[in-house]
């Protein structure tokens, strides 16, 4: 049929077949053998700009959407598709002989399948040197306006927007020639939910960028003056990634999702390589979390053990090695530590593997930003567990000033800023005399970094670099002192105490001095401070106050 031919009308019949398409997309993956495939199959390609260089590249014959529309690609390829030609041939609806006839009377020919997908609007976003500028080129246009008009009509046009689709198309084709109407009608579907997610995306970032900079107050109260640190309104976009065998409980469905925008930085830790076990289930997924969230805080070698989303273990290799780490942080609560989640913020070796090998010892998973294949040999073949320890692979991060963290309650759902604030030991107070020394320092902060992490009322108990107690969750602040000396057992005993919040009264530090705690850091701010302090130079203990609570509900 040539171009300026009037087409007969057509029936809405369930098959449609694809004599031309349309091929405009950011990401090529499997695309040459989709094109390839598609000319096999006696279909007209049409392209744009780099896709149809791609297409050329791997001897595809393409008409230039340039040539077709004589209107030639511009303003740096900002301009390319947007044009009545292509438009035309998309929404042509093909059992109306008026829409027909204006086809025919411009020249323009049906396109029967679409095939787009979007700038790479997020994983610009996601990078950090990403500028505004940079993210503003990142926004695409013609390519959402193509996958609208073609969703619009679906009664007659195909649209793929992801190369996962590509495989049923072409099973169609082959089988009869054309699409069917179940398939283009879930093309449909996807289509619409992928722009929307797309623009959503867009607005979510800029959202965050006018909070970020205060660039357009949307509150301001006397309590509260200027711009608020959170926007008026978020929308989540949750993609299902893959279902979990059941929730916390066997009774309890249960999907891990993706959650894509600006709301959460850093590390994507859904998107975790794993290397070897069984499927993560929802409660392997909350501890692998608090366990990566947690090393990545800290500057050195370190290893986090964690059990029911508690830390039961953390140490700091200091002058020593990650094998040396990894012994301390088991060493914490080894009853605990036994079918615990295990991190490290270094390349696990086989030195830490062989010791993690020994004995019967038992571990639900382990997570390290890179393993060593021989470390990898050793894990899935030495010890009793062998194929069953799930080994994940994660790029490391801290939180950011610029995450969000999501809490749902009933009919609604609670947002605030993560806890990303660094120790600052500088800030401190020292309030008894004479002031801790540097070991006893280095202690404190590390004590200090680890108890935000601990569930509230938090004490933790460190000496030397490594957790050895740690009462997490109780109801009074005094009982989980008394938890936390009691898992130190002797090791309490000239090691350092933090609390995640003030102490109310002096009964706790009368605890800690019969254990022989020798120094507690603290937010402060309690009305018997001045109580619990004396109570401190009483019994000879060095107290802090940081002025930071860091309660985690």
């Amino acid at each position: 049929m040539s171009r300026s031919a009037t087409p007969s009308p057509a029936s809405a019949t369930s098959r449609v077949p694809v004599e031309r398409a349309i091929l405009s997309v950011s990401d090529k993956s499997g695309l040459a053998e989709f094109a390839r495939e598609l000319r096999t199959l006696g279909v007209e390609l049409y392209s744009t700009g780099g896709t149809r260089r791609f297409l050329l590249d791997h001897a595809i014959e393409a008409v230039e959407v340039a040539d077709y529309t004589g209107f030639p690609e511009m303003m740096e390829g900002r301009v390319k598709t947007l044009h009545p030609r292509i438009f035309g041939g998309i929404l042509c609806r093909r059992d109306r002989p008026d829409d027909l006839r204006a086809a025919a009377d411009q020249g323009i020919v049906n396109l029967d399948l679409v095939v787009v997908n979007l700038y790479p609007f997020a994983e610009t976003i996601a990078r950090p040197d990403t500028t505004r500028e940079m993210a503003i080129e990142n926004i695409d246009i013609g390519g959402p306006s193509l996958v609208r008009a073609a969703a619009k009509n679906s009664r007659f046009v195909a649209i793929a927007t992801s190369p996962d689709q590509y495989a049923q198309i072409l099973e169609e084709l082959r089988r009869s020639g054309g699409t069917s109407q179940a398939l283009r009608s879930r093309l449909m579907a996807e289509a619409f939910e992928h722009t929307a997610r797309y623009d959503r995306m867009i607005a979510d970032y800029f959202a965050a960028d006018r909070c970020a900079t205060g660039a357009e107050p949307s509150v301001s109260t006397e309590d509260q003056p200027g711009p608020p640190p959170l926007p008026l309104s978020i929308e989540l976009c949750l993609k299902q990634r893959n279902l979990l065998r059941y929730g916390e409980n066997p009774h309890q469905l249960a999907a891990l999702y993706d959650i894509e925008g600006p709301w959460t930085t850093g590390s994507r830790l859904a998107e975790a390589r794993q290397l070897n076990g069984k499927e993560l289930s929802f409660n392997n997924w909350l501890d692998v979390s608090a366990a990566w969230t947690i090393v990545g805080s800290l500057d050195e070698p370190a290893c986090v053990v964690i059990k029911h989303n508690n830390p039961c273990g953390a140490a700091v290799a200091g002058e020593k090695k990650l094998v040396d780490a990894v012994a301390a942080a088991i060493e914490g609560d080894p009853v605990s530590a036994f079918g615990s989640i295990i991190a490290v913020n270094r390349e696990l070796d086989s030195e830490v593997a062989a010791f993690l090998a020994e004995g019967d010892f038992f571990i639900e998973c382990l997570i390290a930003p890179r393993f060593q294949s021989a470390a990898v040999e050793i894990l899935t073949t030495k010890p009793k567990w062998k194929k069953n320890v799930r080994l994940l692979e994660s790029p490391l991060s801290r939180n950011s000033d610029r995450t969000l963290e999501f809490r749902q309650i009933q009919g609604g759902m609670l947002v605030q800023a993560a806890d990303a604030l660094a120790t600052v030991s500088s800030s401190w107070q020292a309030m008894t005399d004479p002031a801790p020394d540097a070991a006893t320092m280095a202690d404190l902060e590390f004590a200090w970094n680890i108890v935000r992490f601990v569930k509230s009322n938090a004490i933790l108990l460190a000496s030397g670099g490594a957790m050895c107690g740690v009462g997490a969750g109780q109801m009074s602040r005094v009982d989980s002192v008394r938890i936390a000396i009691e898992k130190a057992g002797s090791r309490a005993h000239g090691s350092v105490m933090a609390s995640d919040a003030f102490f109310p009264f002096p009964d706790s530090v009368e605890l800690a001095a019969r254990a022989g705690v020798r120094a507690i850091v603290q937010p402060g701010g309690s009305l018997n401070d001045e109580s619990v302090i004396a109570a401190c130079r009483e019994h000879g203990i060095a107290m802090m106050l940081t002025g930071r609570r860091h309660f985690l509900h």
